[in-house]
């Protein structure tokens, strides 16, 4: 199965604030912890995830600081602000509201065409 477009991006945004406060990471990190809670189905690519790090730190919502580890090169690390916490918040209650709305009507009596249409019945 391969998530479409559309829906990648609508939830580019809380995935990673959702990573960064769990704990700082950098980009590549993140890519991997994407691709590891979606076991694969998500497969991101750098040219997806630098952009919307840069417009989340524009907006004020991650900052960045460059860090060394010794006998590795230096990585930009990326941390969620207090503004991105909030702005995590109001994205979980958004999104909380879409999958409470999915989750009624797919359990509901439109549902049978579903099961049908997936050869469920």
């Amino acid at each position: 199965m391969k998530v479409t477009k559309d829906l990648v991006a609508a939830s580019a945004t809380p995935m990673v604030l959702g990573i960064l406060a769990e704990e700082d990471s950098y980009g590549y990190a993140i890519l991997r912890r994407i691709n590891e809670l979606s076991d694969g189905e998500l497969d991101w690519t750098e040219g997806l995830l630098y952009p919307l790090l840069h417009r989340l730190e524009r907006l004020g919502y991650v900052k960045s600081s460059w860090q060394s580890v010794a006998g590795e090169r230096r990585r930009k690390y990326y941390s969620v602000t207090g503004s991105g916490l909030a702005e995590l918040a109001e994205q979980r209650r958004q999104w909380a509201t879409v999958v409470d709305t999915l989750k009624q009507i797919w359990t509901g009596p439109g549902d049978a065409g579903l099961a049908i249409a997936g050869g469920l019945a």
